[in-house]
């Protein structure tokens, strides 16, 4: 991505200190001390240049099938440029097996359009050697790298002649992966797929497209952006086969992404589908390698009915499809006829508000008689073994269990592992019985915990992420015992957060509360609330990590907050749809209880100065907060909001508001965008301030949200600040505009809400 200078905030309209529409409203209090003489004045320049303390940890753990090593990225300290590692497990020595500076020499990388795009989707900011495939094996790495393919012989790797070149084809390869034998690589170049003999280098292109609407191999933009599918093709068992995605993009909208820095540039202008409006068009056909391009068949299901193809599978018995309506009300997972192509249903699941993906599922055993399945039809995800007619034999999770994911499945001892807490503040890693019986939790530490398993389950990858010190990433087996540390050069803040975890309010909502690290409670202060609020997304969990920059605010003279009320994962079927049809209601309903209740419990809380300020849904939030509640919200800050649902994604969107033009629904599109309370006369209610920021770039929550709320706010008179940040994406990498951005949130706060007071 090509950052440009960051353009000048166009202070549209200012609102008086402290959110006061007129002197008499105004409600600042004297200041008790300077309010800036506790945050470390270096911390924000670390924040910024080390990618939020992120970069330096190893990541994308693969562990070799022998189990005998652990391959994994990191850069350095302050780089966004991964290099590849090897940890041997006996040893726990680590060493360098490939960098980028090696194989291009000093080159500059390049990235494709389309690269950068599934990089944005995927929340990818890595270079260098961003991601890579080992071989069923483990003898061979594939790494793709400024548009070329690499093949490292991990045995030799550092010796002369380990790194070779392979393929040939024209186009940027995407989504390079071996066969599950080892023999080829398939990859997609230029909206066709391809496949490299790994022994000749030779490159064969086995599809060939219609026309510059139709893509094969690919996944499209909802898969990618939504359903957290990346692929777009999948090998038979025998890697004689694949079956390949075709992606009709004819009927879908073109949305056009100017460069306002440079009018002359021709605008990037990506099909995207919004609400109601036509999607991509996808089926799915099967490739017989050596087979003439005439024998590509179709696989055959009710595409008009259930548009959406979620998920593939090929276990040993045959390809399995998972696919949706376009309400998601209803998905059913669907067995391939291998010799007609013909599908027939194994199971459906059912939900009146929408159904949850798991890309998780279906995992088939080794036989293929039976499959993990998860379900949430009893009021909560649960983890299910099912027999391959889609009959349940049991369930494996209990009731009350928080299942969140599926870590890997041990057939030869009766196990699987998984990720879950009753506390979603908190991820354990659990052993479950396969043959059903008590859960065992490998994980003790209050935390978020994170694993990789080998092959045969023998070790993993453990990565801790507590409430205090850095991520720490090691080797372990089952038992418990620490075979070996992986290490991590990312740099230390200069403090641990002053963060507490609680419950506040009648609904028991998840509260973190972040207070200055000199905190005095004789003083009051005023009040950010750190705000996502929205579905899919926890906000209050124990990493440290994500208190550090809110520790930073808080140090100005705040107290910070952040909860997680109805419409957050991790409570149940009951509290994720009770936004059903209504974005903004319920949701701010609790944020405001969670207020008001910490507040009760905490009076060093100025209720009477209240902030708000989130990214992405968290600024849709904020917005919505000043303009619905300006009783409780004083000032806010949204960043890349949304601010008219008809304008977001279609798989999105749909899942929990509907269609725009069905009859009873149109409301919730009304009801649930910021347009609609932007534009009104604000009456006898306070005018709070805001500040609207968004990426010119952005490919996700376009720029025009943010143009067509600064339009209504300035029509209804509204007082308003508007950021534009050129050339950004809905990602904030680049250190100087995180570091500029941070600056202008903290003094927008100060001045619009003041310091301290007793």
């Amino acid at each position: 991505m090509r950052v440009r200078p960051l353009l000048l905030a166009l202070a549209l309209l200012t609102a008086p200190a402290c959110g006061g529409a007129s002197p008499s409203d105004r409600t600042c209090p004297t200041p008790m001390r300077d309010s800036t003489s506790i945050a470390d004045p270096s911390f924000l320049e670390q924040y910024a240049v080390t990618y939020r303390f992120n970069q330096g940890h190893p990541g994308h753990f693969v562990v070799t099938p022998d189990a005998s090593a652990v391959l994994f990225l990191r850069s350095g300290p302050r780089s966004f440029v991964n290099d590849l590692y090897v940890l041997d497990v006996a040893s726990g020595q680590e060493r360098v097996l490939l960098t980028a500076e090696q194989v291009l020499g000093g080159a500059e990388e390049s990235l494709s359009e389309e690269e950068r795009a599934r990089r944005e989707r995927m929340r990818l900011a890595a270079r260098g050697i961003a991601g890579f495939d080992l071989s069923p094996d483990g003898s061979s790495i594939l790494v793709p790298l400024s548009g070329r393919l690499f093949l490292v012989d991990r045995a030799h790797a550092g010796q002369s002649g380990s790194v070779r070149e392979i393929g040939q084809g024209e186009g940027y390869p995407m989504d390079p992966r071996f066969s599950p034998d080892g023999t080829k690589i398939a990859v997609v170049r230029e909206g066709d797929l391809h496949v490299i003999d790994v022994a000749t280098g030779t490159e064969t292109r086995v599809t060939t497209r219609a026309n510059e609407h139709i893509e094969r191999g690919a996944a499209e933009f909802v898969a990618q952006e939504e359903m957290g599918r990346f692929e777009g093709y999948w090998w038979s068992p025998d890697s004689r086969a694949l079956l390949v995605q075709e992606t009709d993009t004819s009927e879908v909208e073109m949305m056009h992404i100017l460069d306002p820095m440079h009018p002359e540039n021709e605008p990037n202008s990506p099909p995207y589908p919004r609400p109601g409006r036509p999607n991509a068009r996808v089926r799915l056909g099967l490739v017989t390698l050596g087979a003439p391009a005439a024998s590509e068949r179709w696989v055959e299901w009710d595409r008009e009915r259930y548009p959406y193809l979620a998920t593939v599978r090929w276990p040993a018995t045959g390809p399995v499809l998972l696919v949706q309506d376009r309400l998601q009300q209803n998905e059913v997972l669907l067995s391939v006829d291998p010799s007609t192509l013909a599908t027939s249903p194994i199971l459906t699941e059912t939900d009146a508000a929408w159904v949850n993906l798991d890309q998780d599922v279906p995992r088939f055993l080794a036989s293929g008689a039976q499959f993990l399945w998860t379900s949430e039809r009893e009021g909560e995800l649960r983890l299910e073994l099912r027999g391959r007619d889609g009959t349940l034999v049991r369930a494996l999770t209990p009731t009350n269990f928080g299942y969140q994911a599926l870590l890997a499945v041990d057939e030869a001892h009766g196990r699987v592992f998984v990720s879950a807490s009753a506390n979603p503040t908190e991820m354990h890693v659990w052993e479950v019985p396969l043959a059903g019986g008590e859960p065992r939790r490998l994980t003790r530490e209050s935390a978020v915990h994170e694993a990789v398993f080998a092959r045969d389950a023998s070790i993993w990858v453990h990565v801790a992420r507590g409430r205090t010190g850095a991520r720490h990433a090691s080797v372990m087996r089952i038992d418990g015992s620490e075979l070996a540390e992986v290490s991590a050069v990312a740099e230390a803040p200069t403090f641990d957060p002053n963060v507490t975890f609680e419950e506040v309010g009648e609904r028991q909502i998840r509260a973190a509360i972040v207070r200055p690290r000199d905190f005095d409670a004789s003083h009051r202060y005023p009040v950010i609330v750190y705000v996502y609020g929205g579905p899919g997304h926890r906000q209050v969990t124990v990493e440290r990590d994500r208190w550090l920059l809110p520790q930073w605010f808080a140090d100005h003279g705040f107290i910070v907050v952040s909860f997680d009320g109805r419409g957050t994962p991790g409570r149940g079927r009951d509290w994720e749809r009770a936004i059903r049809e209504d974005f903004i209601s319920v949701p701010l309903e609790d944020q405001v209880a969670a207020v008001q209740a910490a507040g009760a419990l905490h009076p060093e809380m100025d209720l009477g100065r209240v902030g708000i300020y989130g990214w992405s849904f968290g600024g849709y939030f904020s917005a919505m907060a000043v303009l619905r509640r300006p009783d409780v919200f004083h000032a806010g800050i949204a960043g890349a909001p949304v601010s008219e649902w008809r304008d977001y994604d279609t798989h999105y969107t749909e899942r929990y508001l509907g269609l725009p033009e069905a009859d009873g629904v149109e409301g919730a599109y009304h009801r649930s965008s910021v347009l609609t309370f932007a534009a009104r006369d604000p009456g006898s209610d306070p005018l709070r301030p805001l500040l609207i920021v968004h990426g010119t770039a952005d490919d996700n929550v376009y720029f025009s949200h943010a143009i067509k709320m600064s339009d209504a706010m300035f029509r209804a008179g509204r007082p308003y600040e508007f950021l534009p940040l050129a050339g950004l994406t809905h990602m904030v990498p680049d250190p100087l505009i995180s570091r500029r951005l941070q600056t202008r949130i903290i003094d927008f706060f100060v001045r619009n809400l003041g310091a301290p007071s007793r």
